[in-house]
């Protein structure tokens, strides 16, 4: 079992515990530093509202005039004390200021008064260290416990000495109170924080399970690397599509199928929208349709089919798929397969015609009339084996051109067509790539005798083939009626026949197909001559014709092959023929 399949908690779970684990150590941290900062906070405040009350009453010119009096005596009337303005100022100031206590020393430590007046008249339970002419913000354990006091020295009217203090103070339980509220409120915040963390969590992980289909990183991580393999591993073309139509992938068999960018230039496909990403217009439509579509393609170097595939999983709409083959090679092959057809149907005609003749002498030979059988082989060696219906054959000197163009000519002998060479031809040597010449060849002639068919009579085609070099020239034309004004006959699915075009194979699709083989040698296909109503001369006319005025004439079509054609002289031939 790969390690992405392997049973156990998964990535959500782990990323929930991570971020719960981590969410509830922040929680911790800032609801203990918020309590410690809310209890320093609360120390603080009535560490600076006892001072406030204890200078307050420490400069009440009573406050003084009392300390000073009673410092003076050598015996305290605690009575008086009880019931005296001290007591009562503090316990008014106590009640107003919201003190817990308000204590007053005088120089020998004496309380002078206090919340408790049984403590009147005895020693300050703390050290009395205003006496010493300083302020002090203390939290001591007095006769009341723990608090925080503030101490203040307590001035003689009219002078600096220290007659007393001022002693104002907060129980520390009435602060733990408190604080014990502002605690619970910042756990509360701390509580619904956790909560809130739990459901975005919750919904974190549902929304990222949704978005990888549920998913493992490892999952993932394979996929990505199965991918790669897939789209790099393989010679089809694929584009991926993503549900927001841009394009999320393409490998390099796709790139150089349609002449895409380079993955590193700027103007790369991937992550532009496939309407804006210059795809051919009929693939864009076949995207756009939506449904699982098969359609044709034509570049200048190749020839496509494109498959456009609805992506689903689980009932999720991921995008589209394309996939692009190249067929460019069947093509040719079915081309030049074509041609081959061609040269053996014209030897089941040679062979059908000797057989026909071998079964006449024989027939002659067994009755002993030995004269016929002589005088009837005579007039075949002098006519020849097979008849060649193609006027000016003998032109062409390389034997395999010679022979595809008699067999082409008894095919279109046989469809009312005649066909010859041009007289103008010249064209010596052999050919060295005969496979691709002849492709080319055939299929002109396979589209002129077409046109020429559906056209008026008299009905012919004419092959002009000349050579410069190794380079061949061809030009084809014939009766028909021409190529219809603004038709591009290269391109793809265009085809200037009439009828039903799956009747026909090869309509719209053998002159892109030779085109791109031309080119592919350094050549070219193209409309010499669209087809005009009079010829410029008489040399597509007829032989015989007596009319004053030639027939309409078709479309011309021509081609340059580089390179097909040797100038060495073809075997048991002169180097040097003569031309007739």
């Amino acid at each position: 079992m790969s390690p992405a399949t392997k049973p156990g908690r998964g990535f959500a779970a782990r990323i929930m515990t991570l971020q719960f684990a981590v969410l509830g150590l922040l929680i911790v941290v800032v609801t203990v530093a918020t309590i410690i900062v809310s209890y320093n906070r609360v120390f603080e405040r009535a560490e600076i509202a006892s001072l406030a009350i204890a200078r307050s009453v420490a400069a009440t010119g009573q406050v003084r005039e009392e300390v000073a009096r009673y410092s003076a005596l050598e015996t305290l009337d605690l009575e008086e004390l009880r019931t005296g303005p001290l007591q009562q100022l503090a316990d008014d100031v106590r009640g107003r200021a919201g003190a817990d206590f308000v204590s007053i020393v005088e120089d020998r430590g004496l309380r002078l008064a206090h919340p408790h007046p049984d403590e009147i008249g005895k020693p300050a339970s703390t050290d009395p260290v205003a006496l010493r002419g300083i302020e002090a913000v203390l939290r001591e354990r007095g006769s009341l416990g723990d608090s925080v006091r503030a101490k203040v020295p307590v001035y003689a009217p009219g002078s600096d000495q220290v007659v007393g203090q001022v002693s104002v103070g907060v129980v520390t339980d009435s602060l733990t109170g408190a604080l014990l509220t502002s605690v619970s409120w910042i756990l509360l915040f701390a509580a619904l924080a956790a909560a809130l963390a739990i459901v975005a969590g919750r919904v974190t992980v549902r929304r990222l399970k949704a978005q990888t289909l549920g998913l493992e990183p490892a999952e993932m991580a394979q996929l990505l690397r199965d991918q790669d393999a897939v789209l790099y591993g393989v010679e089809d073309g694929v584009i991926g599509i993503g549900r927001d139509g841009r394009i999320s992938v393409r490998n390099k068999a796709a790139r150089l199928m349609l002449g895409l960018p380079h993955r590193h230039e700027s103007a790369d496909i991937v992550g532009q929208p496939y309407a804006e990403a210059g795809l051919p217009p009929a693939l864009v439509g076949a995207i756009d349709a939506g449904e699982p579509v098969t359609l044709r393609l034509e570049t200048d170097k190749s020839a496509l089919v494109a498959t456009v595939h609805p992506v689903l999983r689980e009932n999720h709409d991921l995008g589209k798929v394309v996939l692009l083959r190249d067929v460019t090679t069947i093509e040719t092959l079915g081309s030049r397969l074509d041609a081959v057809e061609t040269m053996a149907g014209a030897l089941r005609a040679q062979r059908h015609e000797f057989a026909n003749r071998l079964h006449t002498i024989s027939g002659l030979l067994h009755n002993g009339n030995t004269a016929e059988a002589q005088e009837y082989l005579g007039e075949v060696i002098e006519s020849g084996p097979v008849r060649e219906p193609v006027q000016n054959l003998e032109a062409i000197d390389d034997t395999y051109l010679r022979a595809f163009l008699g067999a082409k000519g008894v095919s279109a002998h046989e469809r009312g067509v005649v066909l010859r060479v041009g007289e103008e031809s010249a064209l010596y040597g052999r050919l060295n790539d005969a496979q691709d010449a002849i492709a080319v060849l055939g299929n002109l002639i396979d589209n002129a005798l077409s046109a020429a068919v559906e056209g008026p009579a008299p009905r012919w085609v004419e092959v002009d083939l000349l050579g410069e070099g190794n380079t061949l020239h061809i030009a084809v034309a014939d009766s028909g009626a021409g190529v219809p004004a603004g038709m591009d006959v290269f391109a793809e699915g265009v085809s200037s026949r009439s009828g039903n075009p799956d009747q026909e194979h090869g309509h719209g699709v053998g002159l892109p197909l030779i085109r791109r083989l031309a080119r592919t040698h350094g050549g070219d296909v193209w409309i010499a001559d669209p087809g005009r109503t009079h010829p410029a001369d008489g040399d597509r006319q007829m032989p015989g014709d007596e009319t004053d005025e030639a027939p309409p004439a078709g479309a011309v079509f021509a081609a340059r092959l580089p390179g097909v054609l040797t100038t060495e002289p073809t075997t048991n031939e002169p180097a040097t023929p003569e031309r007739p």
